[in-house]
């Protein structure tokens, strides 16, 4: 696991672009191309199945511009966001970034639910804690997502995205989360879906109109 951890922080520090100044304002200004998608409660997106959207209103900004990135680069395979990242500069994907990561709700009161003995062994062999922090909403590092609350069919379909190789319209190559999803049935990822998304967490949808 140790290996593990210090082959991400290599990765991180050698892929994400230089920190620029993040301006929320700026970005509040800039994410029409976003809301059509994210902002709406509920959308669903086709590719590479029907699923939810992710919610990204309260996601760490540092790892939205790390998403960005890797979309533009197609390390994450996907047709619409690469185009919209590629359209992107690097001063627009801070930006945003900083106005989404603003949007962060108030923590949601409780603790996570027990999970299920058999879910509790999954969440163990695939150490998300180690890396997402124990809450799975503070991770050890600002690059990585926070994943409490997200919904499940969304994570579902991005932790297949992980062992999919080869495929030049789907599939995630980052090799640590790649490594972590691989040793699971998709039986197991959506059981462990399914438990993440009904953590309490501090993402949303915040809801926009679809144009300025």
């Amino acid at each position: 696991m140790k290996k593990l951890l210090m082959i991400a922080f290599t990765l991180a520090a050698g892929t994400l672009t230089p920190a620029l100044a993040q301006d929320a304002k700026a970005g509040a200004d800039k994410v029409a191309m976003c809301v059509g998608c994210h902002g709406i409660p509920g959308y669903q997106a086709s590719f590479p199945e029907i699923h939810k959207v992710p919610m990204i209103a309260g996601q760490g900004a540092k790892y939205i511009v790390s998403a960005l990135t890797a979309y533009r680069r197609g390390e994450r395979k996907h047709p619409t966001m690469r185009s919209i990242a590629g359209s992107m500069s690097d001063q627009d994907m801070a930006d945003v970034a900083a106005y989404y990561e603003a949007q962060v709700k108030a923590a949601a009161a409780g603790g996570a639910p027990t999970p299920a003995p058999a879910v509790a062994e999954l969440l163990k062999k695939g150490a998300c804690a180690s890396c997402h922090g124990e809450s799975l909403s503070k991770p050890i590092d600002p690059s990585y997502p926070k994943l409490a609350g997200q919904h499940a069919d969304y994570l579902f379909v991005a932790l297949k995205a992980y062992q999919t190789d080869k495929n030049p319209h789907v599939g995630r190559s980052n090799p640590v989360m790649m490594g972590m999803a691989r040793p699971f049935t998709q039986v197991e990822l959506k059981a462990l879906s399914a438990y993440i998304a009904s953590m309490p967490g501090d993402l949303r949808t915040v809801s926009q109109a679809r144009f300025r």
